[in-house]
């Protein structure tokens, strides 16, 4: 059976990049061992804590 997630994720974003953007994801994903959502759900937490500060 399959064990339930604490914090399911039911929404979904996508985004178009360049090449160039790409390639940058990608060794971000080969530097951090972490995979693209996880990057842009980081990106998105320091976003967020940096307009909280211009506030």
């Amino acid at each position: 059976m399959q064990r339930m997630k604490d914090k399911p994720r039911y929404n979904v974003v996508s985004m178009r990049v360049t090449d160039e953007e790409l390639e940058v994801l990608e060794r971000a994903t080969r530097i951090t061992q972490k995979n693209v959502s996880a990057l842009m759900r980081e990106a998105m937490w320091l976003l967020q804590r940096d307009l909280e500060r211009v506030r």
